[in-house]
């Protein structure tokens, strides 16, 4: 499991959910949407603190993390957070990683 959150993301966290830092801001598969990754699930967010994280990652005062639960969708997978300029929306790229 990799996860890669550009400094633009995670400004545009900040201004998306207008708080002041430090957050906690949860990673999660959500049953919803045609997904890239896993067919019928996609990427949500969510401010919360983390109860039992099995991943997290601090940048610019912001902890991003994911539940131990949900660690199962980001197995064996590389992804990567960044914004849209033209959309000004945050984009999310996964690439499979290689099992040797």
């Amino acid at each position: 499991m990799f996860i890669s959150i550009d400094e633009k993301a995670a400004l545009w966290f900040t201004k998306e959910f207008e708080m002041n830092k430090p957050i906690s801001i949860r990673l999660f598969p959500q049953y919803a949407g045609f997904g890239e990754k896993n067919k019928g699930y996609s990427l949500a967010f969510s401010i919360e603190q983390p109860a039992d994280a099995g991943y997290a990652q601090e940048m610019n005062g912001i902890t991003f993390y994911v539940e131990g639960n949900d660690v199962w969708f980001f197995k064996d997978t590389e992804t990567y957070l960044s914004v849209d300029e033209a959309l000004e929306e945050i984009q999310i790229t996964y690439k499979e990683k290689a099992i040797h």
